[in-house]
């Protein structure tokens, strides 16, 4: 089976050596689960909505059997319209329905920077999604980091020295997070 990791630096592994990224960690992760599966890596670095929904149909190959989606980083760091960013990963999520694929929708979310109003707006995007196109959640791709519950550790022992990308360890604890989710999203797909 095979699983598409669509989305931005934190997708595509950025600073990391080859092995240590998301994709190549979540692919081992899942096999010592028992799970038979093959995760494309469909991160590309500084890449926004816009982009992922410019190249999510060439993305979509046959071989593809369910997609996560994590999308949406960029534009909050570049404080970019929400209705933008929403509009953008609702024809995401359309047209990877139209190939009736399952779908994690993977979100993220805004720190205060931009204000109250901008962050509460950004925040529901991914579950108003979610609840539209009735695909699974999974609530922040950092929950992994969020969960030790001491921000100056995390940043400190888990991100690398940009404080945006998580280090090897920092992807590890992501996986182990992510991981359960997404046994869910390809169980009964073999």
């Amino acid at each position: 089976m095979t699983i598409l990791a669509f989305g931005d630096s934190l997708t595509q592994g950025y600073g990391l050596a080859q092995n240590d990224g998301f994709v190549p960690q979540l692919e081992r992760w899942l096999q010592v689960q028992g799970a038979s599966v093959r995760v494309l890596n469909g991160g590309v670095s500084g890449d926004t909505s816009a982009g992922g929904a410019a190249r999510i149909d060439w993305s979509l190959t046959g071989d593809v059997d369910a997609v996560i989606v994590s999308l949406g980083g960029n534009d909050m760091l570049r404080g970019l319209p929400v209705a933008a960013a929403r509009a953008n990963l609702d024809t995401i999520l359309e047209k990877v329905r139209a190939r009736n694929l399952p779908v994690l929708l993977v979100g993220m979310r805004a720190p205060g920077n931009f204000g109250a109003e901008y962050k509460a707006e950004f925040d529901a995007i991914y579950s108003d999604l979610a609840a539209s196109y009735d695909v699974a959640l999974f609530e922040s791709f950092l929950q992994g980091l969020e969960d030790t519950g001491d921000r100056a550790t995390a940043l400190r022992e888990y991100m690398q020295e940009d404080a945006l990308h998580p280090n090897a360890a920092g992807v590890a604890l992501v996986v182990d997070r992510m991981g359960p989710d997404v046994l869910i999203l390809i169980e009964g797909l073999d």
